[in-house]
């Protein structure tokens, strides 16, 4: 049996209104050092709230965050010294260099010129940004910036990381780039908090909480999420796909569809039953011969399961 690790983070009964519209609400949950903690739901489920309040930026209207030991609430200044808060569009000054960036950040947080050039070396050098120190930063790519933004925040060798969707718009590359570093930091005992709107990068996360509405519906880890689902899940092709998933919708013993590409993801309640259900609701609506396969639930599907069919782009965006 492990010990349990350091907690870096905890949050206790969080919550937050917009005048008449409760944004968080009673939200709570730790987060121990080397852990990446995810925050998935879909726009307005309270993601960048929560992150914002977290980072001492936006007041909490109760509750209480604990980080590295400090009361964010009543000491926001001092918890700042030893977190990184990277929102969605972070702070980059693009008439600047690079390395004109980050020796604006490093004196921010008073870091001395040998200490700051010896963590950006290092920083440059794990994002792959080497050789480009010179470069102005509104040239760079938008993976670049997305990455030098990260090195911007790393600076000063934060204990917490708050993320918000950094890998938006990204390139596939550079998003596989960014999560290398994520890694690094992981291992190297950082603790991260995350936001992402990606499904595949929410299975990379140590544990994932799924917001909606403001609350948290289900936290635990992306195989304790998966087995959490209910019913059995099968996957539809060989067919037009969205005919498939309408003919499916609704169908008796069909507990829900999901369109996944080319595919349809069918949850029904009786594994045993499924494909015999699922075939005749597709030759009913003069769909036959499916090529039916039973299928491993992803993020979305557990995601879909417990909040019901999202609307269009939500609750993610395809990678």
């Amino acid at each position: 049996m492990q010990p349990p690790r350091e907690l870096a983070l905890r949050v206790r009964g969080l919550r937050r209104g917009f005048g008449g519209l409760a944004a968080v609400q009673d939200l709570e949950f730790d987060v121990a050092r080397g852990e990446i903690f995810g925050l998935v739901g879909p726009d307005g489920a309270g993601k960048t709230s929560t992150l914002r309040m977290l980072a001492g930026v936006m007041r909490a209207d109760a509750g209480s965050i604990e980080l590295d030991g400090i009361d964010v609430r009543a000491d926001p200044e001092a918890a700042k010294l030893h977190l990184s808060y990277m929102p969605q569009r972070f702070g980059l000054y693009e008439d600047l260099s690079v390395l004109e960036n980050i020796a604006f950040y490093a004196a921010l947080f008073g870091l001395s010129r040998s200490r700051r050039d010896a963590r950006a070396g290092e920083l440059l050098a794990a994002a792959g940004l080497a050789g480009f120190e010179r470069r102005l930063a509104g040239t760079l790519s938008g993976g670049m910036k997305q990455k030098l933004g990260l090195v911007c925040a790393l600076i000063h060798e934060p204990r917490v990381l708050l993320l918000d969707e950094p890998t938006t718009g990204v390139d596939p590359v550079s998003r596989r780039d960014f999560w290398e570093i994520l890694y690094r930091l992981r291992d190297g005992g950082v603790a991260i908090v995350m936001a992402t709107a990606y499904m595949d990068e929410a299975e990379r996360c140590s544990r994932l909480a799924l917001l909606h509405a403001g609350r948290m519906r289900l936290c635990d880890t992306p195989r304790g999420l998966k087995q959490a689902m209910p019913g059995a899940l099968f996957s539809v092709s060989g067919g037009p796909a969205r005919a498939i998933r309408d003919a499916l919708r609704g169908a008796p013993g069909v507990l829900g569809v999901l369109l996944m590409g080319d595919r349809v993801h069918v949850r029904v309640l009786d594994a045993a039953q499924g494909p015999g259900l699922i075939a005749g609701a597709l030759s009913a609506h003069g769909l036959a011969r499916p090529e039916l396969a039973e299928a491993e639930p992803g993020i979305e599907d557990v995601f879909v399961a417990l909040l019901g069919e999202p609307a269009a782009g939500e609750p993610g965006r395809a990678p």
